[in-house]
C-alpha cells in the first residue's frame, strides 16, 4: 500500500513535463537562427507596442490642442465680426451669412440660432460636417478615435446688435478630422515600419544562414568522423571565430587519419606476424609429425602383414598393429585438422578461387540438406597471404555459423574484385538473428581481421528473413601483386 509521500513523489515530477515540452517546441527545440528571428520579433513587437502607445498619447494631445485652438479662433472671428458688421446690414441678414463665413475653421462644428433658439437657415445641422474645410478624408475606426479623443466642449457667443441679443452662436469641438489626418498618418507609418521590417527579416534570415551555415557543414563533418571518414576536410569560412574552429577540426581529422593509418600499418604486422607464426607451426605439423605418422603407420602395415601366421601370438601382434594403425589415423586426422585451421596448405600453390569453391563444396558435402551457390567474379590468382587468408577465414567462419545456426535451405558466397577493393557477400535463407543477440567470437574474430586490413564488415540479419554478412577489403598495400 502506498503512503501519502510516495503519491507525491511518484506525481510530482510529471508536474512540469507540459510546459517543459512547450517551451521546447517553441525555444529548445528550434534552430539558433529560428531563436534569433524570434528575439528579433519580440523585440519588434515590443517597439511596435511602445510606439503605438506613444502615438496614442502624442495624438490625444494634439488632438486636444488643435480644437482648443480652432475652438478660441472660431469664438473670436465671431465677436470680431459681429463688432465689424452690425452697422452696415440687418441683423437677421447678418445671422443667416455668419455661417458661411465660419465653415471654413476646422475641427469645430457652428450651430447658428436666432433670438427665439430656432437655427439659422445655412447654418450647418447638429450632427453633420461642414463642406469645404478640408475635413472630408475617412473617418479613423471607433476604437482609436475612443483612445485619441475627448469629451467635446461647446462654448457659446451671443450676438448682440446695439446692445440687443438678436441670436447665438454655440462653438462645438469636433475633433474627427484631426483624429483621421492622425490615423491616416499611423497608418501610413505602421505600414512603411512593416514593409521594412519584413525586409529586415528577411535580411536577417539570409544573413544568419550564411554566418551559421560552417556549423552546419561541421557537423556535417562531425557526422562523417563518426562514420569513420577520416580524410574529411572543412572549407574555412570568413569568420574568424568558425575559421579557428574549422581549422581544430580539420587538425582532428588529420590526426584522426594519421592513427588510423599507424593503426593499420600495427594491424597488419600483426596479422603478418601471426600468419607467419602459423606457417612455421603448419610446416613443422607438416614436415615433422607428418612423415613420423607416416612411418608409423607404415611400420604398423608391415607388421600386420608380417603376423599373418595363424597363430595366437601373431594374432595377439596383428591386434595389436591394428590399434596402432587406428591410433596413427586418428593422429593423422588431428594433424590435418590442425594444419586447415593454422594454415590450409594449398594457400599460395592453388588459385583462391579454386581454394574457395573447395571450400564451399566441403560444406556442400557435410550438410547435404542444405544448397551452397559459389559465385565468384573474375579474381586474380592471389591477392596476397594476408588478404587470401583473411578471406579464406571469412567464408569458412560464415559458412560454419550456417551449419551450426541458421538452418537454411541455400547459402549464396559471392566474391567480386571491384576497383577498390574485395566485396565478398555471404546470405543465407535462415531463421536469422534474434534482435540484440551479442555478436558471437566468429563474427568478432572476422570484424578485427577485417578491420585489420582496413576494411569494414556489415551483418544484416533479423528473425524469419535469414542473414547476410558483407565485407569489403580494401586492395592496398595488404595485397601483394596477382601472378
Amino acid at each position: 500500500m502506498s503512503t501519502p509521500s510516495d503519491i507525491v513523489v511518484a506525481t510530482s515530477p510529471a508536474s512540469p513535463l507540459p510546459a517543459r515540452r512547450l517551451l521546447h517546441a517553441l525555444w529548445y527545440g528550434r534552430s539558433i537562427r529560428a531563436q534569433l528571428l524570434i528575439v528579433f520579433v519580440l523585440i519588434d513587437f515590443v517597439a511596435a507596442l511602445v510606439g503605438g502607445g506613444l502615438i496614442v498619447v502624442r495624438a490625444r494631445a494634439q488632438a486636444r490642442v488643435e480644437t482648443a485652438a480652432s475652438m478660441q479662433l472660431a469664438e473670436f472671428l465671431v465677436r470680431d465680426a459681429v463688432k465689424l458688421v452690425q452697422q452696415q446690414i440687418p441683423a437677421e441678414q447678418f445671422l443667416a451669412a455668419l455661417p458661411a463665413q465660419l465653415r471654413s475653421i476646422r475641427h469645430v462644428r457652428v450651430t447658428v440660432t436666432d433670438a427665439a433658439g430656432a437655427p439659422v437657415a445655412g447654418a450647418t445641422p447638429p450632427g453633420e460636417r461642414s463642406e469645404g474645410r478640408g475635413d472630408d478624408r475617412a473617418p479613423a475606426p471607433a476604437w482609436f478615435a475612443a483612445l485619441v479623443g475627448s469629451p467635446s466642449e461647446t462654448h457659446e457667443v451671443p450676438v448682440l446688435v446695439n446692445a440687443q441679443r438678436i441670436g447665438d452662436v454655440a462653438i462645438t469641438g469636433e475633433p474627427a478630422d484631426e483624429i483621421a489626418e492622425i490615423w491616416e498618418n499611423a497608418v501610413a507609418l505602421g505600414g512603411l515600419g512593416l514593409l521594412l521590417n519584413a525586409a529586415m527579416i528577411g535580411v536577417l534570415y539570409v544573413l544568419f544562414g550564411r554566418v551559421l551555415d560552417p556549423l552546419t557543414v561541421l557537423a556535417g563533418g562531425l557526422a562523417e568522423l563518426e562514420q569513420r571518414t577520416y580524410d574529411v576536410r572543412l572549407p574555412a569560412p570568413r569568420s574568424l571565430e568558425l575559421a579557428a574552429l574549422t581549422a581544430r577540426f580539420n587538425a582532428l581529422a588529420l590526426a584522426l587519419e594519421a592513427l588510423r593509418g599507424e593503426n593499420l600499418k600495427l594491424n597488419r604486422r600483426l596479422i603478418t606476424a601471426q600468419d607467419d607464426e602459423r606457417r612455421r607451426t603448419a610446416l613443422e605439423l607438416h614436415d615433422e609429425v607428418g612423415p613420423c605418422l607416416f612411418g608409423l603407420k607404415a611400420n604398423a602395415a608391415s607388421i600386420v602383414s608380417a603376423a599373418a601366421a595363424p597363430s595366437e601370438k601373431a594374432q595377439a601382434v596383428a591386434e595389436r598393429a591394428r590399434d596402432i594403425l587406428g591410433i596413427v589415423e586418428h593422429l593423422q586426422a588431428i594433424n590435418r585438422s590442425m594444419l586447415d585451421r593454422l594454415r590450409p596448405m594449398a594457400l599460395g600453390h592453388v588459385p583462391l578461387r579454386e581454394l574457395l569453391a573447395e571450400l564451399v563444396r566441403e560444406r556442400s558435402r557435410q550438410q547435404p540438406q542444405t544448397a551452397f551457390v559459389f559465385a565468384p567474379g573474375e579474381l586474380k590468382r592471389s591477392y596476397g597471404d594476408s588478404v587470401d587468408l583473411t578471406v579464406y577465414r571469412c567464408i569458412q567462419e560464415c559458412l560454419t555459423n550456417v551449419v551450426r545456426h541458421a538452418r537454411a535451405r541455400q547459402v549464396t558466397v559471392e566474391l567480386v574484385h571491384q576497383a577498390a577493393g574485395l566485396a565478398l557477400t555471404v546470405r543465407d535463407d535462415g531463421q536469422g538473428i534474434a534482435p540484440g543477440m551479442p555478436a558471437g567470437f566468429g563474427i568478432s574474430g572476422i570484424r578485427e581481421r577485417v578491420e585489420g586490413l582496413g576494411g569494414c564488415c556489415k551483418l544484416d540479419s533479423g528473425p524469419g528473413r535469414g542473414t547476410c554478412v558483407r565485407i569489403f577489403i580494401p586492395l592496398g598495400e595488404a595485397s601483394g601483386a596477382a601472378s
